[in-house]
């Protein structure tokens, strides 16, 4: 059985690199690894790679950034090339982004079978454009596999039938705690160097308040919804200076957050210590350690509930329910009360959240089991 295996983004290889490295376990699947480039991004060097134990990928389609339309049409070119040189049996889309969503499209229209993987997830948010590409990619999928019981009720309500949904875990919490333990393994020495130029010497270095055993936030925030609108941008701003007065919040700054901060002129408290975007692994060895995240991402509300950690996501709405109805996660919206308010409830419920079933590290055997099988 030969498999592209698409990923558009940094993140998606978070999830793609333990379905890759749980195929070479089943000598009957020949996995081929497409990266659309939907997203530039000078770090996926080799090291990148390596780190993920995952070959540099077979296919690199340089998709480049642009409109959704345009973005969209230029990965379905490219990738329909390839498929129609290279032929596979199965094409698995990971995620939400315009790539699972372009390669999911051309895939169909060539009679090729489809696995969307998270699949099944909803915010009913159609002003998010991920919440588009997640119901059209479901919609033309013909094996779902899902990470929490809320996509096996949204599947069947669209229609899907039962033997076609396999809840199977979440991919992403497989990378997560294998990572963990590679951290382990090398001892927290080793990432300290990672950190070096990005921001001021001494003690004020993010890294600082690790060595100090000292009590801080992880925030990210970078969704159009929040930093776009200056008002609401404003009030999210007031609300996170008044938590840091209490906490010093440690805020890897992205590139769009940081524009929209110098056009609407705000300002962040000096205990909130900004610094550049973190791959994947210097991220996650301050947040793991952190007292609570604040954020927007969606990944992050599933691996702060894997790993009890409180977090209060900043948003109306969320796709992943589980994480707030099992798991460490409090919904927070968009103003300065309703943040503060996610605040002050968030600690106490870390402490009766439970991990969701099958969050275990092995959704991706299971998939390639339940594949396999087929």
């Amino acid at each position: 059985m030969k498999v592209f295996l698409v990923a558009g983004a940094r993140p998606n290889f978070m999830k793609i690199a333990p379905i890759y490295r749980a195929s070479l376990k089943h000598p009957e699947v020949s996995c081929q690894i497409v990266h659309t480039g939907q997203h530039y991004d000078h770090e996926m060097s080799q090291a990148f790679f390596d780190d993920l134990e995952i070959p540099t990928p077979q296919y690199y389609l340089e998709a480049g950034s642009g409109t959704h339309a345009v973005q969209t049409a230029k990965i379905m070119v490219a990738f329909e090339k390839i498929c129609e040189s290279g032929k596979p049996d199965l094409v698995m889309v990971v995620g939400d982004v315009n790539s699972t969503l372009a390669c999911s499209i051309v895939a169909k229209k060539l009679l090729i079978k489809v696995a969307h993987v998270e699949a099944g997830l909803r915010s009913f948010d159609l002003a998010m454009p991920e919440e588009i590409n997640r119901m059209v990619t479901d919609a033309i999928s013909d094996y779902f596999f899902v990470t929490e019981e809320s996509g096996v009720t949204n599947l069947l309500r669209e229609g899907k039938a039962q033997s076609s949904i396999h809840y199977v875990g979440h991919v992403m919490i497989d990378n997560l705690l294998h990572q963990i333990e590679k951290m382990k393994a090398e001892g927290s020495g080793s990432w300290i160097p990672a950190f070096a130029g990005m921001t001021k010497s001494g003690a004020g270095r993010p890294e600082g308040f690790k060595l100090e055993k000292k009590s801080y936030a992880f925030m990210t925030l970078h969704r159009p919804s929040n930093v776009d609108d200056r008002n609401t941008f404003m009030g999210i701003a007031e609300a996170l200076n008044e938590i840091a007065q209490k906490m010093i919040i440690i805020f890897p700054v992205h590139p769009r957050t940081k524009k929209m901060m110098e056009q609407f002129q705000i300002e962040f408290s000096e205990n909130i210590k900004m610094m550049p975007p973190l791959g994947f692994k210097e991220s996650l060895f301050l947040w793991k350690d952190a007292a609570v995240v604040l954020t927007d991402s969606g990944g992050l509300q599933e691996e702060t509930t894997a790993l009890g950690i409180p977090c209060v996501t900043i948003r109306e709405n969320t796709e992943r329910p589980i994480t707030v109805e099992l798991g460490t996660n409090v919904l927070a919206g968009t103003t300065k009360e309703g943040i503060l308010n996610a605040y002050r409830q968030c600690f106490a419920k870390a402490k009766s959240a439970s991990i969701p079933p099958l969050w275990d590290g092995r959704a991706a055997e299971r998939i390639w089991a339940k594949l396999t099988e087929i």
